[in-house]
Order: C-alpha cells, then structure tokens, then sequence
C-alpha cells in the first residue's frame, strides 16, 4: 500500500530545505499586502449571502484600483468575482480563492489568506501579455452547507464555463496559506499519506486528484525552480480525506486538472473553522515566499504554448 501511495506523492525537482533567505525588498511589500488585506477581510464573518457584500466590494475595488475591470456572476448565495487578461490562445488558466468564511470564525486564514495571496499575484500580474488566457476568480459559498454542492459558488462558475464549452487548461485554489509551524510533530496527514512526509507544518502543499497529476508535478518542478521554500505536491484518489477539500473540486466535476494550493488547514491550523482563526496567528513573511513563487508559476502556466 505504501509503495502503491509514494508513486503518487512522487514529485520532480527538491523541496528546499535549511535556513530560509533573508527576506528580500519585494517580498517585505507583499508582506505588507497580505497582513493589511487579510485585516480588511477578516474584520467580520462572511458566513452567508448577506455578509458577503463588504468582501466583495473591498476585492473590487483592490482589482480596480489595480488596473483590472472586474465583471461580477450572480447567485443567490452571493457573487463570484472575475477578472481577465485574455490571450492568444483558446486555453484559460483560472487562480481562485473563496472569500466566505465558516460561521463566526474570522476565517483569517480559511481564507482571507487565499484572497489575499490572489490579489496580491493579480497585482503583480496585471500588465502581464501571456499566450493562455488568465483569469483571477473570488467564489463565494465554499463553505458549509453549499460545500460539494450544486450552490457552491465555484460550482456556479465551472458550470458555466462548461456550457460556453470553455477550455480550463489548468485550475489552481488558492485555499489557506498563512499558517506555518516548524516545530516537529505539528504537522498532520490522512492515515495513507502520513509515513510520506515531513511532520513539521513549514512546507506549501500542492494538492490534486489523480486526473490531474500533470498539472500537479508541473506546478511542484516550477514552484521549486522559482521559490526557495519548502513544498510538497500529492496526486491521489478523490476518496483520500482533505484532496477535494476547496474550489479545485468543482472543477473536477467537469473533467478539467485542478490542484489546491495550501498549508493543508485543519491538518496543521488549530484555530481552523473556530474564533481563533485571526491576522495575528499567520505568518506573513512566509506566506509572502510562497506567493512570489505562485506568481512565478502562474507565469509559466499562462505562457505555456
């Protein structure tokens, strides 16, 4: 069973490993970013339709102010937000992030830290010229009780793009990545997965089902090409516990490769889903290492011919 489970954690290239870099000038400013938009976000619960309006409007008016006309799709369980640098090829990337959060919890992390990380990768991005089309989308309704359900806002968004026959050439949400804890034995895993990797929580994980195990082991070799931070990447059966965990997931549904980015939540994240999950239990100098090297990949991933 274990040799059956490592051909599928396999991935190329090395997670870095050691001291990490001193912290670079760009990276302090997405530093900066990210703790000020996770703040703005989190100030308040965006656990249903109603108190989902100030997020979205804040995301609008960050992707405005950075040069994007954002269009906005309708449901009743609160907008998705869209944004798009179209290009010459028929193929799209999409980089999604849910702005709700579970009940009264904050959701600093699950996922003001998402939202966050994508804006600051749209900023970056905005005046990019790719061959693949790029889009940032912010879904509302991840969470419980539109969860795998026909009302999740990624859902809503994936099935539309099924029925304009859209080509998704890759997907990647963007699902908890502020958390980070170095000390041994603060990292957990599904049973199978468990005996396969380290169990210190410092690594960015790149998480997929099996039909997408090219775009998984894609993103693992670029991100560690472009990124001197730890990572690690698993391609598995969607009945491993936590792989369709996010937005990914809906896009499953329609046939397209689709990965999660994340620092793996309730694995590692104790405030996870409760009061606790606030700005100041995140890390900011790291998750801006990590969001450095996503821009980077999102690069790559747009300019694929």
């Amino acid at each position: 069973m274990v040799v059956a489970v490592r051909s599928m954690v396999s991935m190329p290239g090395r997670s870095w490993s050691g001291p990490l870099p001193a912290l670079t000038d760009a990276q302090r400013a997405i530093a900066a970013e990210l703790r000020r938009d996770v703040a703005t976000l989190s100030a308040a619960p965006r656990s249903v339709p109603q108190t989902l309006a100030p997020a979205a409007d804040y995301i609008e008016r960050e992707l405005i102010a950075a040069g994007y006309t954002p269009s906005r799709q309708h449901t009743p369980e609160g907008d998705n937000i869209e944004v798009e640098l179209p290009g010459a090829s028929k193929e799209i990337v999409i980089v999604g992030a849910h702005y709700d959060s579970f009940g009264d919890a904050p959701g600093a992390d699950d996922n003001a830290s998402g939202v966050a990380g994508c804006l600051a990768m749209a900023r970056r991005l905005a005046k990019s010229h790719s061959h693949r089309t790029l889009r940032f989308v912010f879904f509302a309704a991840e969470e419980p009780p539109n969860f795998k359900t026909a009302s999740m806002g990624s859902y809503v968004y994936a099935k539309r793009c099924h029925e304009r026959g859209e080509t998704i050439a890759a997907m990647l949400s963007i699902e908890s990545i502020g958390y980070y804890d170095a000390r041994p034995k603060s990292q957990l895993y599904p049973a199978a997965l468990a005996p396969l990797y380290p169990s210190s929580g410092d690594f960015i994980g790149f998480a997929g089902n099996s039909g997408s195990r090219k775009l998984v082991r894609e993103c693992v070799r670029t991100f560690r090409e472009q990124a001197k931070f730890p990572s690690e990447g698993a391609a598995v059966p969607e009945l491993v516990e936590g792989i369709g965990w996010s937005d990914q997931w809906s896009f499953w549904h329609f046939g397209w490769p689709a990965l999660m980015v994340t620092d793996t939540a309730p694995f590692r994240n104790p405030h996870y889903h409760t009061a606790g999950d606030r700005p100041e239990t995140l890390d900011y100098e790291r998750t801006a290492r990590v969001v450095e090297g996503l821009t980077a990949l999102i690069s790559a991933l747009a300019s694929k011919r």
